[in-house]
């Protein structure tokens, strides 16, 4: 028996596939399509976090969890434990297993946890952190530079509910590679507040893991099975087996990552690629070839404009206007799925975030052009929106609202983006961003509502809107620490009449994805979270 069927039969392959998956030989090498580009190894910035990083990299930064078929953590044992040893304040011991060690040879460390918990706890300035959910609430980490174990506290009374989706895959990044740049300890300086050295840990937080052709690969180690081998001209990325990895090795050796394009069914009808994983529209109406199999799911993500803070609708009534003549029935209907009315509850498609502003919603159900002229007193609007292409889905919802707009006197662009969507939206190219929860392209979910709250959260960095309200801070804060379902029918009653009157966003649908890939293909299975169907590639066989 191949050595792939031992190792994928003792879990993931013998369930869903049987004993019949074991016939031929696992291919060496595996083509990935992904959501959007591939723009940098760090998923935890703004940019990073909206980009295709996470359904890349799931097995390369590997954390004390990943995410799940149904977008549940699941805890990573390979990489270490996580203990609760105090509940009122939560304090949580965080051990990394012994021999976990990076592909250059370093060791990981706690220094790694200290960094990801600086880097996107709000406290420290420079950072350009996508979301604060979960590390804001941390009051302090206790680490020994170089030791295997943390001990993390959290402030009292802010007990995280979903504390399990701290520091999980993607979420640290190899603390040692900006020591060794900086020649300092990234530690010693976090934790005692050295201004001058964390604005410098910062900066190459933000930019030292961009990725380019020609990148140099010491900065780019792995903690996971695969590691990056190169970067190809296309923008794909080629990961391979890291010989350094602790844990049960990779079933593929080779695994390229190519970042969507409009060349997809002829790559699918040549059988170039092998799994496909994008929101489904976005590549048109893709056939399916006898010898592939789809499927077609729900994300976590919430398709949505989302308006800039600057420019022509950085007024509560151009945007309401901007609402008004959208007709959202007609585009959910496009995507084959119902309206979602969800801001602050979108990874749970259950009946609280089925009422979160159903009543407020009404006006904005259908298009209502003749009420959108007059919450601008008939003055003309032009209007920019950008989403991430080529993106066929996108690129109709654009042209269906901007011939639902013209009646109301709004003038709307279709502007095509060459540079990450929030990016696009922070430097006034648009006026709008059409994109899934936190500007991705993909699902964007964390698969946490009360992680995914926080988009519209004062600060954080993924509030692309610019949005902020302490009624809404409070509904979020809140959410985040209570398990109450009561509770948080409570909070999102109080936000939904506040966020339908601001409308710094406007819910559309709820992203649907596409699953594609040969039947040849064993073990891959969908996922509704921004890591998408990576979250086990280690686990991934082609059988010849």
């Amino acid at each position: 028996m191949a050595t792939w069927c031992r190792l994928g039969l003792a879990g993931l392959v013998v369930a869903a596939f049987g004993l019949t998956a074991c016939s031929g030989s696992a291919a060496s090498k595996i083509d990935y399509v992904v959501d959007g580009p591939l723009g940098s190894y760090n998923t935890n910035t703004v940019a990073g976090a909206a980009s295709a990083g996470a359904q890349a990299f799931a097995r390369t930064l590997t954390g004390f969890g990943y995410h799940g078929p149904d977008g549940q953590v699941v805890a990573d044992h390979d990489f270490g434990t996580v203990s609760v040893v105090g509940g009122s304040p939560l304090v949580l011991d965080y051990q990394i297993a012994d021999n976990a060690v990076y592909s250059d040879g370093k060791p990981v460390t706690c220094d790694d946890l200290v960094l990801a918990w600086a880097a996107q706890s709000g406290r420290f300035p420079g950072f350009d952190a996508a979301s604060q959910a979960g590390y804001v609430d941390i009051a302090n980490i206790e680490c020994i530079p170089g030791q295997k174990k943390a001990r993390v506290s959290f402030v009292p009374d802010r007990g995280v509910v979903d504390y399990n989706q701290l520091f999980g895959a993607t979420s640290m990044m190899p603390s040692h590679v900006i020591a060794d740049e900086l020649n300092v300890d990234v530690t010693a300086a976090l934790l005692s507040n050295n201004s001058q050295v964390v604005q410098q840990i910062a900066r190459l937080w933000n930019t030292t893991w961009d990725l380019k052709p020609g990148l140099d690969l010491k900065r780019f180690p792995s903690s996971g099975p695969y590691k990056i081998e190169s970067m190809l001209s296309g923008g794909a990325v080629v990961l391979v087996a890291n010989d350094r990895w602790w844990g049960p090795k990779p079933i593929t050796k080779r695994i390229t990552v190519w970042p969507q394009g409009p060349d997809i069914q002829d790559r699918v009808n040549n059988r170039s690629v092998d799994v496909v994983d994008v929101a489904s529209g976005s590549s048109g109406t893709l056939s399916t070839p006898d010898n592939y199999e789809r499927t077609e799911s729900p994300s976590d993500g919430i398709a949505q404009l989302i308006f800039a803070p600057q420019g022509p609708l950085a007024q509560p009534k151009a945007r309401r206007a901007v609402a008004l003549c959208t007709p959202r029935d007609t585009i959910a209907h496009d995507a084959g799925v119902a309206i979602a009315n969800t801001r602050l509850q979108p990874a749970t498609d259950d009946a609280i975030a089925a009422g979160e502003g159903a009543a407020e919603a009404g006006p904005f159900a259908k298009a209502d052009p003749a009420a959108a002229r007059d919450a601008l007193g008939g003055e003309p609007l032009p209007v920019r929106i950008g989403y991430q292409g080529p993106n066929a889905r996108l690129a109709v919802t654009v042209g269906v609202i901007t011939k639902s707009c013209a009646a109301a006197g709004i003038t709307v662009a279709d502007t095509k983006l060459d540079t990450p969507g929030p990016q696009a939206l922070r430097d006034g190219k648009i006026d709008v961003l059409l994109a899934s929860t936190g500007g991705a392209s993909g699902s964007g979910s964390t698969g946490s509502s009360a992680m995914d709250a926080y988009d519209l959260h004062s600060g954080n960095g993924n509030n692309l809107s610019g949005y902020s309200n302490p009624q809404v801070d409070t509904a979020i804060s809140a959410l985040a620490v209570s398990a109450d379902p009561a509770e948080r029918a409570r909070l999102l009653t109080q936000a939904a009449p506040i966020l339908w009157a601001d409308m710094p966003t406007l819910p559309l649908y709820r992203q649907q994805r596409t699953l594609l890939k040969s039947k040849k293909m064993y073990a891959v299975s969908r996922n509704p979270t921004r890591w998408g169907v990576g979250w086990n590639m280690d686990r991934w066989a082609l059988v010849e």
